[in-house]
């Protein structure tokens, strides 16, 4: 398994995906092991160099986040010319390769929340876009999903790479330059950074943030009302259909081009629930 940086939501695939190999270990006789592997950071050449370790240790099967498909196309045709089935998660799936991809529809998710949003801030203000990791196709979908369903509203302004720390500080900068915002939203998981710099510029009354994913750290801001609501990719459920896809493959079954995981949509109204749900795994 090999995400697009160490991050946790990462963290949360990957339980998935041990969940997964369990399950099938039990159910087939066999012993199932997930080799996780994340690069120290989002870079292409970081993780082309973690997708080279990868195959070298000749696994049944490879799942990829890929930071950038373009940059990583040469090696996972070497690596699938090795006769190594090659599963993208949390990515749609390039035109023309071929590749299975587990996730969901991220243009959805992002028109999701851009409606969550309205519903609590209305249909006039300033709203500031965070886009994440820039050459992810998963955050450059949502990012621009995020303006077009902005566009919609015509009295919204609308005014961002996968690191807690740096969304933190970004944010500051934001909140700081643009005093009269009344809205953010953010294409990644690192919605915690966004609300802490919320609340130390004591903005909680009058910026609407919805967020993405259901991280504990994520769900907790919800749960105080500095994050109204969040759309979450299910990261478990993305590493369990993974693992299964490679099992499919590696027993040389037809894959579909995407399996659907779905959309969770967390307000106030539902936070106690996906807090022990997610807590539980």
């Amino acid at each position: 398994v090999v995400p697009k940086c160490v991050h946790a939501w990462f963290d949360e695939v990957n339980k998935g995906a041990q969940k997964e190999a369990d399950l099938l270990s039990e159910q087939l006789g066999v012993d199932v092991k997930i080799d996780y592997r994340a690069p120290e950071s989002a870079e292409v050449s970081a993780q082309n160099s973690t997708l080279e370790q990868a195959a070298a240790t000749n696994p049944t099967a490879i799942l990829l986040d890929p930071v950038d498909y373009d940059g990583s196309a040469d090696i996972i045709k070497e690596i699938q010319d090795r006769d190594i089935p090659v599963i993208l998660f949390d990515a749609p799936t390039p035109e023309g390769s071929g590749l299975t991809s587990v996730g969901n529809d991220f243009a959805e998710q992002a028109t999701i929340a851009v409606d969550m949003l309205v519903e609590k801030m209305g249909t006039k203000g300033k709203v500031a876009v965070m886009q994440g990791a820039p050459t992810a196709p998963n955050h450059a979908e949502r990012y621009q999903a995020h303006l077009d369903a902005l566009a919609k509203y015509p009295d919204i302004q609308g005014i961002d790479n996968d690191n807690v720390e740096t969304a933190q500080s970004q944010a500051a900068a934001v909140l700081a330059a643009n005093p009269d915002l009344t809205g953010y939203l953010n294409c990644d998981a690192c919605g915690s950074g966004v609300a802490a710099a919320i609340e130390e510029k004591g903005m909680q009354d009058k910026v609407t943030f919805v967020a993405m994913d259901n991280l504990i750290e994520i769900l907790d801001y919800v749960k105080t009302g500095t994050i109204t609501a969040t759309s979450s990719t299910l990261p478990q459920e993305q590493g369990m259909y993974a693992v299964l896809m490679a099992y499919q493959a590696a027993q040389g079954m037809p894959l579909p081009a995407n399996v659907d995981t779905g959309i969770g949509r967390i307000t106030a109204d539902n936070i106690d629930e996906w807090i022990e749900t997610v807590s539980a795994k």
